[in-house]
């Protein structure tokens, strides 16, 4: 971890992982809405890092009724938002899905039946950085790795599988399921990207501009919490749990706390755990950036 959300910062907590991104490279973030114009990871930010693993940007198309549901709109934000100027953009999803396996241990009740649906482009590529803005949001609770890896990846017809916990692969509220269930979907396709790049995926967490909503939303809500750093691992449970420990030790944190306590948001880290993605437990290793 670094408090020092600079550029520089970004790089350092990356390398103290001593995993170097190398091959094909995707970088997984939000591109935001169009009408959120500052809440997303800033492309002076991460411009350094993503050109220094010579990464591409990677997408899908949502499923709600965005501005960002179609590849031709969606390209368009991800040019307004500037980052096509700091690298490729390529919208995973462009031409159609893939299927991705999901494991988890028999004594767990699952939820996708066994399959993700992530962008066709998933497979192009042999190393992953998923990039993460923590917040909150308004169906999770909270938005860090997990949430990044799971409905981030997902296709526009795996997005409708999660949030529906695999029971409607054409509508994001179809179905029928519970919070939780919900929650348990994500935290299994979450696990189905990271099996299918064992070895060659790492997760960034920035925490700041911390709002209560998430970038996927046109009107966000303020931030109240103060920019906490930036943090990195190779586990991506290990990292959101550090994440909220943080917010929960951060002045201010109220209303984001209340958000994640509404939606049951820690039970995604919690299942995570519980099929065997990662562990809850860290240790936080300060990074000193020169």
């Amino acid at each position: 971890m670094t408090n020092k959300i600079t550029p520089e910062g970004l790089i350092a907590v990356y390398e103290a992982l001593g995993l170097t991104a190398s091959g094909n490279v995707a970088v997984k973030l939000s591109t935001g809405e169009p009408a959120n114009k500052k809440f997303f990871l800033s492309p002076n930010l991460i411009k350094n890092l993503v050109q220094k693993v010579n990464g591409t940007i990677v997408e899908c198309n949502t499923a709600y009724g965005g501005q960002r549901d179609n590849t031709a709109v969606h390209e368009q934000v991800a040019k307004d938002h500037g980052f096509t100027a700091i690298a490729t953009v390529v919208i995973m999803d462009k031409n159609g899905y893939d299927s991705i396996p999901v494991t988890v241990p028999t004594s767990v009740t699952k939820r996708l039946n066994g399959w993700d649906y992530v962008g066709k482009a998933f497979k192009d590529y042999n190393f992953h950085i998923v990039l993460s803005h923590f917040k909150g949001h308004t169906m999770g609770g909270f938005g860090g790795a997990l949430k990044n890896m799971s409905i981030g990846y997902a296709s526009r017809m795996g997005k409708s599988w999660i949030h529906s916990a695999g029971t409607s692969r054409t509508s994001p509220f179809g179905g029928s399921n519970t919070q939780d269930a919900f929650l348990e979907s994500m935290a299994e396709a979450a696990k189905a990207v990271a099996d299918a790049n064992k070895g060659k995926i790492l997760y960034i967490n920035v925490l700041n501009n911390i709002s209560i909503d998430c970038d996927c939303m046109s009107n966000i809500a303020d931030p109240k919490i103060a920019d906490i750093g930036i943090l990195a691992s190779l586990d991506p449970v290990a990292l959101d749990q550090a994440s909220l420990d943080l917010v929960d030790n951060a002045p201010n944190n109220k209303d984001l706390l209340n958000r994640i306590k509404e939606k049951n948001g820690r039970h995604t880290v919690e299942h995570a755990e519980l099929i065997g993605l990662g562990k809850r437990d860290y240790k936080l290793v300060e990074v000193v950036v020169p």
